[in-house]
């Protein structure tokens, strides 16, 4: 990115605005595509937990800590700018979900009840259209809630999996 700082700076210097232009457009793509990248990676974690949560039928603090994090980090990094507009609209998670699925799901073989399973064991357990819905639901919160009542929402949303009750009660 620095590079293109430099050539943008000389193109302005120049008079060369169609190529200032140009780099501009270079600039506003690679930062999109890393807040992509950034969004995603959230994204996957939140799945890996939901995953972990359906197979083991249970709630950890931890693991309820991280689909709330994952969940606030994504309405905080998908949000732009001018605070009216989305990277990611509500109708279009379904694509980015079915694409970090089957990662997600390789990357909780090793968690899942320590690592026991393989990713293919772990993909034949997994209802993957539950986990999808389910992270549409909480994702769509998203765009309604700001941050101080999405953090409720979503622990009542986390009371309601496998586990939850137990996880609000405190029993192990």
């Amino acid at each position: 990115m620095t590079q293109e700082l430099i050539d943008l700076r000389k193109s302005i210097v120049e008079k060369r605005y169609l190529d200032a232009l140009a780099i501009v457009d270079e600039l506003e793509g690679m930062s999109k595509k890393a807040i992509l990248r950034q969004i995603k990676s959230f994204l996957k974690v939140l799945l890996i937990h939901l995953i972990k949560n359906q197979i083991e039928k249970r709630l950890t603090n931890s693991w309820a800590a991280s689909i709330r994090n994952a969940v606030l980090e994504i309405q905080d990094i998908n949000l732009k700018e001018n605070k009216k507009s989305y990277y990611i609209n509500q109708d279009q998670w379904y694509d980015y979900i079915e694409n970090e699925i089957d990662i997600a799901l390789r990357d909780a073989s090793v968690e899942v009840f320590n690592g026991v399973y393989s990713p293919f064991q772990i993909a034949e357990m997994v209802n993957k259209q539950q986990i999808m819905n389910q992270t549409q639901i909480l994702l769509k919160l998203t765009y309604s809630y700001a941050v101080k009542e999405l953090t409720p929402l979503i622990d009542n949303y986390l009371i309601q999996l496998p586990g939850g009750e137990d996880w609000r009660l405190g029993r192990r």
